[in-house]
């Protein structure tokens, strides 16, 4: 009896051993998929997060430019600002262009808040027309000078000057002095002394070839050579025309006129806006040697970047 109970006993023992036996096994089976599978989870966050930052270096990286409009003209303004909207963008700006083929609308959607900035005046017409319309824009930064030039139409030789001839020049205010000025300096008029860049027709002292001056938009000067004895252009209009200043003209300004150090083609903005730093990151490219290099190297003399 003492035997079959003890082989009983024993029995039942080793049965319990393999029964903890097998419950350890299947604990630590299950122990170990779930390190697994919190492995494999924590795997799948850490990928989730670099991939997260990842789009995110990439938004930074591709997204959208902050925009900064310009108001120009044709040509050399809006040329010259293509040329900068590439240094633009990498410096996180999206430079956007507004072509005009006048004098007064850049200003007036300057003004009025429409666009930020615009590229086609020098100083003298800016005061002046502030002056006139009543506008409040300022001077940013002075980026080329734009020789004059007097352009042959029907007739070709300024010595010999026909009597009466008829000269076509802007009729604003400050470009209108800017050619006569160049007039005076090849001796075809005698202003007042003290007109200065202000000089208009009726400055006039001393017209000994009795010439007619047909006063246009600046604009139209370049259109009537063909009906005019000569035209005295402005740069930009000059260019736009397919002229040269400096190959084409009879005669230009030269670089110490008094009108090369006035007539500087300026950015301008509306007064209260000259600390936008779109407006700072846009002057500062287009004063850049990228761009001093691409005038130079474009126009030929006919656009002069501006060292002030």
């Amino acid at each position: 009896m003492k035997k079959k109970l003890a082989l009983i006993l024993t029995a039942a023992m080793i049965a319990g051993t393999l029964t903890a036996c097998g419950g350890s096994a299947e604990t630590t089976a299950e122990t170990e998929t779930a390190a697994e599978a919190t492995e494999a989870t924590e795997d799948e966050t850490a990928a989730a997060e670099e991939t997260a930052e990842a789009d995110t270096d990439a938004e930074e990286q591709t997204g959208e430019l902050q925009v900064i409009t310009v108001a120009a003209t044709a040509v050399p303004h809006a040329e010259i600002l293509e040329a900068a909207k590439p240094l633009l963008a990498e410096q996180g700006y999206d430079l956007q262009v507004t072509v005009f083929d006048d004098y007064v609308q850049p200003n007036n959607v300057v003004e009025s808040g429409e666009i930020d900035a615009n590229y086609f005046q020098h100083i003298p017409y800016l005061e002046s027309f502030n002056a006139e319309q009543g506008t409040h824009l300022v001077n940013v930064g002075g980026i080329h000078y734009e020789p004059f030039g007097i352009y042959a139409g029907t007739e070709s030789d300024l010595a010999n000057i026909s009597d009466g001839a008829t000269i076509a020049v802007p009729n604003d205010t400050t470009n209108e002095a800017r050619a006569l000025l160049l007039l005076q300096d090849n001796g075809l008029i005698t202003l007042d002394e003290d007109a200065g860049i202000n000089a208009t027709i009726l400055d006039i002292k001393e017209n000994p070839h009795n010439i007619e001056f047909v006063e246009l938009e600046a604009a139209q000067v370049p259109k009537v050579l063909g009906e005019v004895s000569f035209a005295v252009i402005n740069g930009n209009y000059a260019l736009d025309a397919g002229l040269n200043a400096k190959t084409d003209a009879l005669a230009t300004e030269t670089s110490d006129s008094l009108a090369a150090q006035t007539y500087v083609n300026i950015i301008a903005v509306k007064e209260g806006n000259e600390e936008n730093e779109g407006v700072k990151a846009l002057v500062n490219v287009l004063k850049s040697d990228e761009i001093k290099k691409f005038i130079e190297e474009t126009y030929e003399g006919a656009v002069v970047p501006f060292e002030g």
